[in-house]
């Protein structure tokens, strides 16, 4: 398994190119949004990647900037036209407390 640790003044573009190169992989199925913890899974369900993002969840900038990046990478995901799939669960009560 592979981590990512993700800074706050991490660039939407850069990091949406590294998400997509990885969610491309044929061996790839499934990236799972939870949070500050993003997992992407293989078709046997074996973690391959753990990104956290050591950020702000209170902080809007940051907000937006994560949803963006989720949009980015969930349009990424539809038009693949395979079987790889997402969760989405960004933004929680959870999170903010």
């Amino acid at each position: 398994m592979n981590e990512l640790e993700i800074c706050p003044d991490f660039d939407v573009d850069e990091l949406t190119l590294k998400i997509n190169s990885i969610m491309s992989r044929w061996s790839i199925h499934l990236l799972d949004i939870n949070g500050p913890d993003w997992a992407i899974y293989d078709y046997e369900m074996n973690l391959k990647y753990h990104i956290h993002f050591n950020v702000d969840f209170y902080d809007l900038e940051t907000r937006i900037k994560l949803e963006d990046l989720k949009l980015n990478i969930i349009h990424h995901i539809e038009s693949l036209k395979d079987e790889t799939s997402y969760r989405d669960n960004l933004i929680n009560i959870v999170f903010l407390d």
